[in-house]
């Protein structure tokens, strides 16, 4: 990783006195302050009323009352106005100035089918820069394995990397996120296959159906390999991808299923499996072709080509299964509102679920309502989330992601797709909440990129009034105009009233990415 060190401007002022560095590790404490989570407190801020016509309702289910901290929840601080903002934060991968006066012109619904309606979000310049940058992406698996796979996977991870920072589909890099990891696989395992997975199974399927969603997983040659069910034939079936496609896919480990379940479902999938090229392929020689009975229902067994039909046919029973609705709607509700979803909440989801055949931007629509967006719980930001956020208001010029996406993230314990059990990295606090003092490190690196690195930040803008004009910028950048008042009085403080430095400036944007504000969404 390359870092340049801080430059001095021929003008800058002395400022490393002991007192001058003294205060910049005070304020360092107290940007950091209450980084733990709080008990709930009255909301306060100043209350914004949207228009008739921009407030989307929950889907049938009576007005719930605000939702107490949880495992991964502390209560909005005073920097919080409520409204729109929080629809910003939980929909994006940070938000930003810019991101909340476009919510703010659009209005709570106009900004909901702005994100949802992805498709039409011109994206064209990410693209074309991830083209050019990334040429492996587009390869079909018989190439990507002939590739020294480091140089895939650098693609692979600087490319998510990228988008997630500067996509305008900000709400569908969020749920690429939560499906990576519901459907999590370790790029050590599967190597160059996982390329096809992401591409063909994760981007091309986030927010379509999740019947889609899971079929496609389901003939993917990179899952067949990583849950072992290439290895699987009749006169042994492996029951890894069995047993995880019920407990973590669909149903859920409380979803109603049973070891025998696990069992005669391995029996069904014998014969899915991978060709010469690592792709999904079905080979009836190692399919065992004797009925079984998976959650009480008889599947015919069928040899040759129709035996691949049983697998199928228990995909759409799976699908179809009301512990499936519940445990989709359960886990998007934690990803997507609150770590604890009510009863009626988690109801309302899986009966939008049930309505629509599993439709993700239905069940996207109907629990991003006002009501109880307006009453959730913040959420800290994990690793990933927070270096993005914290890039997104940085909004450096990039010709290489790899000094955040590989040094950074590894330092933070987060880096992408070597998660090696199937669960998918945590979304929980208790797992994150003790890498503090990575992520001040983290802030300050981000900070410090100049123009001869990969990554460069530019102060000129900061640089261009007074501190407290900068101070202003700041504000607006990295909290959308809601810095809370104490961080933003001591801030004020530490800038000073003469001119500041590229030195300061960058303090001063190390000190915003560490406040305690910026941990959480």
């Amino acid at each position: 990783m390359s870092r340049s060190s801080s430059s001095t401007d021929a003008t800058e002022t002395p400022d490393a006195t002991p007192t001058a560095r003294r205060t910049f590790v005070a304020l360092g404490a107290l940007a950091a302050a209450s980084f733990i989570p709080r008990t709930a407190r009255a909301q306060q801020g100043r209350p914004r009323k949207s228009r008739p016509t921009d407030r989307v309702e929950p889907p049938n289910v009576p007005p719930q009352p605000g939702v107490a901290p949880g495992e991964n929840a502390a209560a909005f601080a005073e920097w919080d106005t409520g409204g729109l903002s929080r629809l910003v934060r939980r929909m994006t991968m940070g938000m930003t100035g810019a991101d909340l006066a476009q919510a703010n012109q659009m209005g709570w619904n106009g900004y909901l089918n702005y994100q949802l309606n992805y498709s039409r979000i011109d994206d064209s310049a990410v693209e074309n820069w991830i083209a050019a940058h990334y040429p492996y992406l587009v390869k079909p698996t018989a190439e990507l394995v002939l590739i020294n796979y480091d140089d895939v996977f650098d693609q692979l991870r600087g490319a998510s990397m990228y988008r997630a920072v500067f996509s305008k589909r900000q709400l569908f890099q969020r749920m690429v996120e939560f499906w990576t990891d519901h459907f999590n696989q370790d790029r050590n395992k599967v190597e160059s296959l996982l390329v096809n997975d992401q591409r063909d199974v994760i981007r091309k399927y986030a927010m379509t159906t999740f019947p889609q969603l899971l079929k496609a997983s389901a003939h993917s040659g990179s899952m067949m390999v990583y849950l072992d069910q290439n290895v699987s034939d009749a006169k042994a079936p492996n029951q890894n991808y069995a047993r995880e496609i019920m407990e973590l896919h669909t149903l859920g480990v409380d979803g109603g299923y049973t070891q025998n379940d696990v069992a005669e479902l391995s029996r069904v999938l014998t014969g899915w499996t991978v060709d010469h090229d690592g792709d999904f392929a079905y080979n009836p020689s190692l399919h065992d072709t004797k009925d079984k009975v998976v959650l009480g229902t008889t599947i015919k067994g069928q040899s040759g080509a129709a035996g691949q039909q049983e697998g199928e046919a228990v995909l759409d029973l799976l699908v179809n299964h009301p512990s499936t609705a519940r445990f989709i709607a359960t886990k998007m509700l934690k990803w997507m509102v609150t770590p604890t979803p009510t009863v009626a909440q988690i109801s309302g989801i899986a009966a939008v679920y049930r309505a629509t055949g599993g439709d993700i931007k239905a069940m996207l629509r109907a629990m991003l309502n006002e009501q109880w967006v307006s009453q959730a719980p913040m959420k800290l930001k994990r690793p990933f989330h927070y270096a993005v956020s914290a890039l997104r208001s940085l909004n450096p010029s990039v010709t290489s992601t790899k000094p955040v996406d590989e040094g950074l993230m590894q330092l933070l314990g987060h880096e992408a797709y070597v998660w090696d059990t199937p669960d998918g990295y945590p979304d929980k606090i208790d797992y994150w909440a003790g890498s503090i003092l990575p992520r001040w490190q983290c802030a300050t690196t981000l900070s410090q990129f100049q123009s001869s690195a990969t990554i460069a930040v530019d102060t000129a803008p900061y640089r261009a009034g007074s501190p407290a004009a900068a101070v202003d910028l700041i504000d607006h950048n990295f909290f959308g105009g809601e810095m809370p008042v104490t961080f933003r009085t001591a801030l004020l403080s530490y800038a000073g009233t003469t001119t500041l430095t590229d030195a300061k400036v960058r303090e001063l944007l190390a000190l915003a990415i560490s406040s305690n504000a910026f941990h959480w969404y």
